[in-house]
């Protein structure tokens, strides 16, 4: 009987250890997981924004395309992982006012915060409107108002 008794001491804190554990570490392992392919997903939605930003500055600058304003409707989803998230851009401001600038876009998951960063190096003709995108906007999109001097100025609608 005193070896029944103890496989009892031993054996219940141990079922009784990994009762709590077991479930503890998976809920961990699976909220890293979720967080990672947010992170995966974000990231491509940022680099995709960026380069639509940098195809339509190929474009609009041509030569051949007159004044007057394009609109890029969102291509990006709506939604990374059932939730919405905001872009926003900073454009970078050289010394020398010939030099090529670089866009900065960035999105955020608006609940849970997870971040990515994407850049479009575009020509010394832009300029950058201050402005945010949601992507659940129905009129989200990408504007661009070229000048007859051939200045770019590119902004964020909706």
């Amino acid at each position: 009987m005193p070896s029944v008794t103890i496989e009892y001491v031993i054996l219940i804190p141990l079922l009784f250890t990994q009762v709590i554990v077991f479930p503890l570490v998976a809920s961990t392992m699976t909220s890293n997981w979720q967080d990672s392919q947010r992170d995966v997903e974000l990231q491509d939605a940022a680099d995709h924004l960026a380069s639509t930003i940098q195809q339509l500055y190929l474009t609009v600058n041509n030569e051949d395309i007159l004044a007057g304003t394009v609109t890029q409707a969102s291509t990006i989803p709506i939604t990374i992982s059932s939730y919405p998230y905001t872009a926003t851009g900073s454009l970078s401001s050289p010394s020398d006012p010939d030099s090529t600038r670089i866009l900065t876009v960035i999105l955020t998951l608006e609940e849970v915060g997870n971040t990515a960063t994407a850049k479009a190096v575009l020509g010394p003709n832009v300029q950058w409107t201050d402005s945010n995108l949601r992507s659940n906007s129905p009129n989200a999109s990408i504007d661009v108002q070229k000048f007859s001097n051939s200045t770019l100025v590119f902004s964020f609608g909706g």
